[in-house]
């Protein structure tokens, strides 16, 4: 597969197709690092913390109206003092 190097302002950058894309897990937005290997630019997929995103997505949830609880039996007291 073939790309063009196009400008971009004062930089140039290149479009990468989402096949690529979702091949590495990666989605427009998701940082990357890059590296110089054997003349070759790498891409790699910045690791992240399984819970990124958490915070905001539940704050969207209860914003939506949308958080009650599943199995009222079971009640959320406490929470706070839970170690993961």
């Amino acid at each position: 597969m073939r790309a063009a190097l196009r400008k971009m302002g004062n930089s140039s950058g290149v479009i990468i197709p989402k096949p690529l894309l979702q091949q590495i897990g990666v989605e427009p937005g998701d940082d990357l690092d890059l590296s110089l290997k054997e003349g070759q630019i790498v891409l790699s997929p910045v690791k992240r913390s399984p819970r990124q995103g958490w915070a905001e997505s539940a704050k969207k949830i209860a914003e939506a109206g949308d958080d009650s609880l599943v199995w009222p039996e079971f009640s959320n007291q406490d929470d706070e003092s839970l170690k993961w």
